[in-house]
């Protein structure tokens, strides 16, 4: 039975950090034995707001090598690069005729980056969700895992394959959000203010490449308050965002114990001591995250390994991406 077909990228803009990992790459690794995944570091989605490249190819490295770090097999995935697959560029530029001026303007994401970067306002940034769509359809997968902010997006990729689908001749599937088999994991900023970022607030935020010094002083920072007023109280936020990061990786007795306390506290009757919390889960997250940079650093420094595992993605996403564009250069009479 041929397995269904999953993609994802991920731009290579800031550092990968906790919230990508638990919210996407654990998934990632367990989707590769179920599915034919492709997975791609979307470097031409980042010009259109990051026009500088002076130190894209370090980062793009630097998302290669963490996802590997994380579990993710070359031999089992199409682990590339967007821009060593032309492919996706022909497509993207057969859906731009089948993709409208005043709908692109509408789209959620266009409206909030005009407002971030008024002088910056470039068709790029106009048909993003354009690129994207070729990105997914090019492979012609069905399951796309994102976030509630990307859906408007992916609803616009399905409308694209629809479009193109009924002016042309059935060629796409309809792509679908997906989420592997549990709800995902929204891991807060430690000050409590939105969720992690991989460019914003850096010291509210854990790298996968930060070191344990730094994992330590930015855990112990982490917002916290006197203590709860009443036994069992319901959690704040940014009390109960320590809590699933200490779920993630910390023994069930030491999580045990501190929800033990935190249940026993009151008003004048404060057990749990938050100090102690958050040094002993730095002291787990420090090594958790150990082992990841210390192999994706790893990976990084082996040029030659690098450099194979890109060649090898590049083909494994070329050859369906080929395969894709003969079938719609078929199917709309673009053969002479």
């Amino acid at each position: 039975m041929e397995k269904e077909v999953v993609l994802s990228g991920i731009r290579p803009t800031g550092f990968l950090h906790l919230g990508n990992y638990f919210g996407a790459m654990r998934n990632y690794v367990r989707m590769q034995d179920d599915y034919t995944c492709y997975f791609f570091v979307a470097n031409w989605h980042s010009l259109t707001t990051h026009p500088d490249t002076r130190q894209l190819q370090e980062s793009v490295h630097r998302v290669i090598a963490e996802n590997v770090a994380c579990g993710l097999d070359p031999d089992k995935v199409a682990l590339y690069i967007q821009s060593d697959v032309p492919e996706i560029a022909e497509l993207y530029l057969y859906l731009n005729m089948l993709a409208y001026k005043g709908e692109l303007e509408k789209t959620v994401t266009f409206k909030e980056k005009v407002r971030l970067q008024p002088d910056n306002v470039n068709a790029g940034l106009l048909t993003y969700p354009v690129l994207q769509a070729a990105d997914i359809l090019i492979h012609r997968a069905v399951k796309v895992p994102v976030g509630k902010d990307q859906e408007q997006h992916l609803e616009m990729a399905r409308n694209f394959a629809e479009r193109f689908n009924y002016r042309y001749g059935d060629v796409f599937p309809l792509p679908y959000a997906f989420n592997y088999h549990s709800e995902l994991v929204r891991i807060m900023s430690l000050d409590g203010n939105g969720k992690m970022s991989k460019s914003e607030n850096q010291m509210a935020t854990l790298y996968l490449a930060d070191d344990d010094d730094s994992i330590r002083k930015k855990i112990m920072k982490a917002k916290t308050d006197a203590g709860p007023a009443m036994p069992n109280a319901e959690k704040p936020d940014y009390i109960q965002n320590l809590f699933t990061m200490m779920h993630l990786v910390s023994a069930q007795s030491t999580i045990q114990k501190f929800e033990d306390d935190f249940n026993a506290s009151s008003a004048g009757n404060v057990v749990i001591r938050y100090g102690d919390m958050k040094k002993q889960l730095a002291e787990d997250m420090a090594n958790f995250i150990k082992p990841i940079r210390e192999k994706a650093a790893d990976i990084q420094a082996d040029t030659t390994r690098l450099s194979r595992i890109i060649r090898q993605g590049a083909e494994k996403a070329r050859a369906n991406a080929d395969a894709t564009l003969q079938l719609v250069r078929k199917t709309m009479n673009m053969n002479y």
